[in-house]
């Protein structure tokens, strides 16, 4: 499977296969969490970069630091893989208020979660489902009017380790009133098929996409209330 990108992604720990160095367990005592050489933890990293915090004047260390400025890089990596497979189209909708909606759900699922397969059975190059799950996200979200909330993203087949095997993905979405909501719904099963196909290289065996709301088309007017003057014209 293609990758659009070079970067080494990081990996269920500096070792090789899944659960080998640091990224096996944390200070906290959490085994999904991977502690960065400058001793943060890289879920840390993450949100300090969503809430805005490398700024260099609120956290010197991020930006300072060469390990953390990497694990920034991938994630943004992942994202312009993710728009480059998509065509380039960026999001039609203001993504204004819906930053802080989406925000709250993915600061639910920051911490890196569980390492997933990359590339062919025999390849030993694995993604963190966290990193994974906003690049699919955002690929859900070049379908104009799609807003994408959480994304759980588990092997296919139960077991315990992690496998080389396919996932499946759970994506909730919120996507624009429509006459036809079962071909909207496909058409952001297939952009999030392709983006990890070709932008990640993530083995998918199937995609469940639940609507839990919709919206009103932009520019639609509201219908005026019964009883109004303007509600009771022919």
């Amino acid at each position: 499977m293609a990758m659009n990108s070079g970067a080494e992604l990081p990996g269920p720990g500096t070792g090789t296969g899944p659960g080998a160095g640091p990224g096996s367990g944390g200070a906290d005592g959490s085994a999904d969490d991977e502690r960065l050489a400058c001793g943060r933890l890289l879920s840390e990293v993450w949100e300090a970069w969503e809430d805005g915090a490398g700024d260099p004047d609120r956290d010197p260390h991020l930006r300072a630091c060469p390990h953390c400025s990497a694990a920034v890089r991938q994630l943004d990596l992942l994202g312009v893989a993710v728009r480059e497979a998509g065509g380039g189209r960026e999001p039609e909708w203001d993504t204004g208020a819906l930053t802080e909606r989406v925000m709250d759900v993915v600061r639910l699922e920051l911490r890196p979660g569980r390492p997933l397969p990359l590339g062919e059975r025999e390849e030993d190059l694995w993604v963190r489902e966290a990193m994974a799950a906003k690049a699919l996200r955002t690929a859900a979200e070049t379908v104009p009017g799609v807003r994408a909330g959480s994304c759980l993203i588990r092997p296919a087949e139960s077991g315990g380790s992690p496998s080389r095997g396919p996932v499946r993905v759970r994506l909730e979405v919120v996507v624009p009133l429509a006459p036809r909501l079962r071909d909207l719904a496909e058409e952001v099963r297939r952009r999030v098929h392709g983006a990890a196909d070709d932008a990640l290289g993530l083995p998918v065996d199937h995609v469940d996409v639940h609507i839990t709301d919709v919206t009103e088309p932009a520019g639609t007017d509201p219908e005026p209330p019964a009883g109004t003057e303007e509600g009771n014209q022919p």
